[in-house]
């Protein structure tokens, strides 16, 4: 009788290795390709197998130690539907496809590509609104905040379910808000349109100081790593008709003259949602941080005005942002976490989308804490013998706590807000 273990050795010595066709570019299409692909945010595509033989190697080791794909959600807290992290298998599939020397293995064992939108990572855009002109960036130095604001001219309500901020020059684009600003809001208004402006640029008075505080809805939130919005059926956010989107653009130097022209994509809802989609924050911006303070912890939190269902997070700091969680404070202090950012990261600012949607209460207290390190020891920091207080700049420092919650679609953001009488 031959032994059982020798069975095993001899099997494992016939098994064939992995194929690109059979066995890795299903991995690649589902976890990689969202980024890895022509005209994306990462540095090479890996759509075919000569793309991705030549980063055999290097795919191997970014995967083995979890560097890619990235995300940073401790798994002790929630379960989130866009969490891209490769199983055990999927690693070990990659690592003996290189360790193989990547064979290629038959092309008709390829699955079909995936439905990838050309230049977006949405669906096709109903509407796609662009900044009419570029914005000249200078070589060095500060860029005040840009406002761009960019008439939908929409002649109805459109509930959008998709949107995408797209820059055309990701390296210099810090972060952008895009805001929908409704014909009934006042702000901004005798501002220039279609051309990018800073509060500075604004007469003195009450126009400058609105640059900087709005109530009106967010869209969405673009940041380094971030994915457009798209939401579950039934839900969809509202521009109603006859608004405008306002761009908020936080850009950065790096070293040369350049420019950008980003562009906003949408997608309607094709039928009226069953919940609008609401995004919210907890935010501090009364903080000092000590110099060389390694751990140094920052607090917010609020109490839900209404009833809403949470569904999603996108914490927000700088460059000496370490850590962030939200939690649920219940009766008696105990505290339920939502998410926890063990390992924060400047450079890869992910959104975390609820796998089931969270229902809360009118009187649910939702906290957002943060913890920042001003030492010598972050690589990070600009300058660790400076205290650090709130600032748009990326020298300074910002804590937010962005979350999406859902409503019945006839409440708004400013009725939400209307806490019942008791």
């Amino acid at each position: 009788m031959i032994p059982i273990f020798c069975v095993w050795i001899a099997a494992a010595l016939t098994e064939s290795p992995p194929s690109f066709y059979k066995d890795v570019l299903p991995i690649l299409q589902t976890h990689c390709e969202t980024c890895h692909r022509e005209g994306e945010m990462a540095p090479m595509p890996l759509e075919t197998y000569e793309q991705a033989r030549r980063y055999a190697a290097a795919i191997r080791q970014v995967t083995k130690s979890r560097a890619m794909p990235p995300w940073f959600a401790d798994p002790c807290c929630g379960r989130f539907s866009n969490d891209p992290s490769l199983t055990e298998s999927q690693i070990a599939t990659l690592s003996r496809w290189a360790d193989a020397h990547a064979p290629a293995g038959d092309p008709r064992d390829a699955p079909s590509p995936a439905p990838w939108t050309k230049g977006w990572n949405i669906a096709q855009p109903d509407a796609v609104l662009q900044m009419p002109v570029a914005k000249a960036i200078p070589a060095s130095g500060d860029v005040p905040y840009q406002y761009i604001i960019l008439p939908t001219r929409f002649k109805k309500d459109r509930w959008v379910r998709m949107s995408e901020i797209r820059p055309s020059n990701r390296m210099v684009v810090h972060h952008a808000v895009a805001y929908i600003r409704d014909p009934k809001s006042n702000w901004l208004r005798g501002a220039p349109v279609g051309v990018p402006f800073s509060a500075d640029d604004l007469p003195a008075g009450k126009l400058r100081r609105d640059a900087m505080w709005t109530t009106s809805d967010i869209l969405l939130v673009y940041a380094p790593g971030s994915l457009p919005d798209q939401w579950p059926p039934g839900f969809a956010k509202l521009v109603p008709a006859g608004s405008d989107i306002v761009l908020q653009m936080h850009y950065t130097t790096h070293g040369h003259k350049t420019q950008d022209r980003t562009s906003v994509g949408l997608v309607f809802a094709k039928e009226p949602p069953r919940k609008r989609v609401l995004t919210l924050q907890l935010t501090n911006d009364h903080f000092l941080i000590p110099p060389g303070d390694p751990d140094h912890r920052v607090e917010v939190h609020g109490s839900l005005p209404n009833d809403a269902l949470l569904l999603s997070f996108f914490p927000h700091m700088h460059l000496r942002g370490k850590t962030f969680e939200y939690n649920i404070v219940q009766p008696g202090g105990r505290v339920r976490t939502l998410l926890r950012i063990p390992h924060y990261d400047f450079y890869w600012q992910l959104s975390y989308r609820l796998a089931e949607p969270i229902p809360l209460k009118a009187g649910t207290i939702l906290q957002a804490v943060a913890t920042f390190d001003n030492s010598k020891n972050n690589p990070h920091n600009p300058d660790p013998d400076s205290a650090v207080t709130w600032g748009e700049q990326t020298w300074a420092e910002m804590m937010v706590g962005f979350f999406d919650a859902a409503v019945d679609p006839s409440i708004d953001k400013q009725h939400f807000f209307v806490r019942p009488k008791r």
